[in-house]
């Protein structure tokens, strides 16, 4: 067989090592020691053996000691091997290892990546982004404001942050950067502009995915393990108890980063006509982003009105792909082509269906208890801040909000149910938690790489703005919300 001929001068990128053999290894450790474990009382086998793979792939993940992909195929194939959920039955075993993949929670955030690929591909993300540049780009603050407004428009119908922030926001946040003499690899002008913009983005970026189920990938899974204790969180009700805490925040956070990270440069009259020069280059809207902007309409009707019309959030994103493929905006070829999808898809199914089974197989409620015997004297007034802040700062610990949701969010629920917090109420605030917990570390969420990947912002200055921000998120989302929550009948 002929070699491919490299061109003269040209360099080969080396492949990159998926399999991180050391991490791998102390993630096998681990899940073995769990699994070998005695049981404890009062929890069967196969749950226990459930929880070491569960761990073992939580670990995996923080660790890198492969792609979220790999560990998820790796965590459904010991679970069939295993027989934990089906003993004795080998057919039976498999198939519930992979019954998640039928699950409506899944295909939502599937789907709605593909959707997110139209805002993309047709250039209306960009322009409703440079639109609010225009209107508010006047100073360095307007810019701020009106590129987070960008991605609170965007936010409902591209549930990957990542994608939002990182493929719409951040470009243009980067240029605007560099054309006021702001560049990442001249640090004396980091704080001119490019300092302030890149924490501002990307902390928006963390509130507008707290505000829509749809508007982080970990989102759908609070609402999946949620509704497996027996709480039923729809679209438009996550939206409106998010509504209010989300707008104080995106109101507040911008001006406080301007007062403690302001950037040198106060006035950026020159964005206002470099937006008008890139909508003049875009030219007039097109067919396509027409039929985009008309999905997204649609979408977020049926989202806000389907409970009236008893359809539910998973068939409207379907009904949403569905036009904009009969309408030749997106073809079969770009649905195939999301890999981000697919991926998602693949490994939100795995952890979706151990933390499920994990609460079928009495866990859940084993761990309840065994906190509540610890914590049962507590009012749920006590105990309830207590768990938002144990939840909210062990993030520190976690390089991904995926793997944070997946080991946490149900135990904690499950706990203060089980000492008498209204479940609504917890459900909803740690969901919420989810997505602006990313503020702490610059390995926070999704999107935090892009952002502290561009040199902007330093590690010391990320982590004191980030710890500074998260006091300032959960007074607005648990005082501020905690009372908007109670006058709309959450609690």
């Amino acid at each position: 067989m002929k070699s491919t001929p490299v061109a003269k001068g040209a360099t080969v990128a080396p492949a990159s090592k998926e399999i991180q053999p050391v991490p791998l290894l102390i993630t096998v450790a681990v899940a073995l020691i769990i699994w070998f474990i005695p049981v404890p009382d009062g929890v069967k086998p196969e749950a226990w053996h459930l929880l070491a793979i569960f761990l073992g792939t939580i670990l995996g993940i923080i660790l890198k000691a492969a792609s979220m992909g790999t560990m998820s195929m790796i965590a459904i194939a010991m679970v069939a091997v295993t027989g934990v959920l089906a003993p004795g039955n080998p057919g039976k075993s498999i198939s519930m290892a992979l019954s998640s993949f039928g699950d409506k929670v899944i295909w939502l955030i599937g789907i709605s990546f593909f959707i997110a690929r139209g805002f993309i591909k047709t250039g209306l993300g960009s322009r409703i982004a440079y639109l609010f540049i225009r209107v508010f780009g006047k100073s360095s603050l307007g810019l701020g404001y009106g590129l987070g407004l960008a991605d609170l428009v965007l936010a409902p119908a591209i549930p990957s942050n990542t994608a939002r922030g990182g493929g719409i926001i951040y470009p243009i946040m980067k240029s605007m950067s560099m054309n006021f003499g702001s560049f990442p690899e001249q640090p004396e002008t980091h704080r001119k502009l490019g300092s302030y913009l890149t924490l501002n983005c990307y902390n928006i970026n963390l509130i507008t995915s707290a505000m829509f189920l749809t508007g982080t990938a970990s989102n759908p899974m609070c609402q999946k393990f949620a509704k497996d204790l027996g709480i039923d969180i729809t679209w438009m009700s996550w939206m409106w108890a998010a509504i209010v805490p989300g707008i104080i925040s995106l109101i507040a956070v911008p001006y406080i980063l301007y007062k403690i990270y302001p950037p040198e440069l106060k006035k950026t009259t020159g964005a206002t006509q470099m937006a008008s020069d890139k909508l003049k280059e875009m030219g007039p809207v097109s067919r396509n982003e027409w039929l985009m902007l008309t999905a997204f309409i649609l979408l977020l009707i049926l989202w806000i009105t389907g409970d009236l019309f008893k359809i539910d959030a998973t068939t409207t994103a379907f009904i949403g792909l569905v036009f904009l493929l009969l309408s030749q905006v997106l073809t079969w070829e770009d649905v195939k082509s999301e890999k981000g999808a697919w991926d998602t898809i693949v490994w939100f199914s795995a952890l979706v269906m151990m933390g499920s089974a994990l609460n079928q197989l009495g866990l859940i409620p084993w761990f309840s208890g065994l906190v509540k015997a610890q914590i049962g004297q507590l009012s749920w007034t006590m105990a309830f801040p207590i768990i938002i802040l144990v939840y909210y700062y062990s993030h520190y610990l976690f390089a991904s909000a995926t793997a944070h949701v997946a080991s946490m969010y149900a135990a904690l629920l499950g706990v203060g149910i089980s000492v008498g917090i209204p479940p609504m109420l917890l459900a909803l605030s740690l969901g919420f938690c989810g997505g602006i917990f990313g503020t702490l570390t610059h390995y926070g969420h999704g999107p935090a790489p892009v952002f502290f990947g561009s040199g902007f912002v330093d590690v010391k200055s990320w982590w004191s703005r980030g710890f500074i921000l998260s006091i300032v998120l959960l007074v607005i989302w648990m005082v501020i919300g905690g009372a908007w929550w109670a006058l709309i009948g959450v609690y």
